[in-house]
């Protein structure tokens, strides 16, 4: 049996969200440019985006750019901005054929006008697809978001439009940048780090973890595949017993 023949289609995981990591390392190990590594990378993000939609995966989330990564070097940076520009132009017709809606998490106005006006468009273009929704975390930071969140809450409550006594998670939920989607159910990181790197730190309080060695630009279906396997083999308790869990 084939590891995708393995995996139960009534119990896929409804939020995947993936820290894609490796890619310069991954070009270090070819005596390549770290440039180059993203490039390469921009290949694992066109199969995986497809086989999760084919899969019935509804909602894909990947952290494309940090608000950390705005500090690494500059040819870096104007390199990853370049390979967004050249995604998002190229990419159209991959989401428009696999009926994916394009949606963005993150403070989006830093990036380049030019990126703003190519991710508004695709945005625009792919707002009726209905298959999969594919956010694109740009410019992301967790912290970042969760302070946006108390200021928000706090002008409200300062303006009398909300009470201190009615905050609740229902509340926090409604001002994320995520307010639009699910929690997250399995969270994949590649590159053999251990780390949540101040991503999506509200949204992934109940989600299964699976880290693996493998570098993004060599992660495949399979690799996919082996994430969703490990996630159905789970017992997800949500701090209940599993005996409870087991009763009808």
């Amino acid at each position: 049996m084939t590891l995708k023949n393995s995996i139960h289609i009534e119990n896929l995981p409804k939020h995947v969200a993936i820290i894609m990591d490796g890619n310069g390392r991954w070009a270090k190990q070819q005596g390549m440019l770290r440039a180059l590594g993203h490039e390469n990378g921009t290949k694992s993000v066109r199969k995986t985006v497809e086989c999760s939609a084919k899969l019935g995966i509804e909602n894909l989330t990947l952290y494309a750019f940090s608000t950390e990564n705005w500090n690494r070097p500059k040819l870096e940076v104007d390199t990853l901005m370049r390979l967004l520009v050249h995604s998002l132009k190229n990419e159209l017709k991959t989401l428009q054929d696999n009926n994916i809606r394009l949606n963005t998490i993150g403070i989006t106005t830093l990036l380049p006008k030019s990126i703003q006006k190519e991710l508004n468009e695709v945005i625009e273009k792919t707002k009726s697809n209905s298959r999969m929704t594919l956010t694109l975390a740009l410019s992301y930071g967790s912290r970042e978001e969760l302070l946006s969140v108390v200021k928000n809450i706090c002008n409200k409550v300062k303006n009398n439009i909300i009470s201190i006594d009615a905050i609740d998670e229902s509340i926090i939920n409604q001002h994320l940048y995520t307010h639009n989607l699910p929690d997250v159910d399995l969270l994949i990181r590649t590159s053999g780090e251990h780390r949540i790197s101040n991503f999506l730190l509200w949204q992934i309080a109940y989600a299964e973890l699976f880290f693996t060695d493998v570098l993004w630009p060599d992660f495949t279906e399979e690799h996919l595949y082996e994430a969703i396997i490990s996630y159905q083999k789970r017992e997800r308790r949500f701090g209940k017993t599993s005996e409870q869990i087991k009763l009808p």
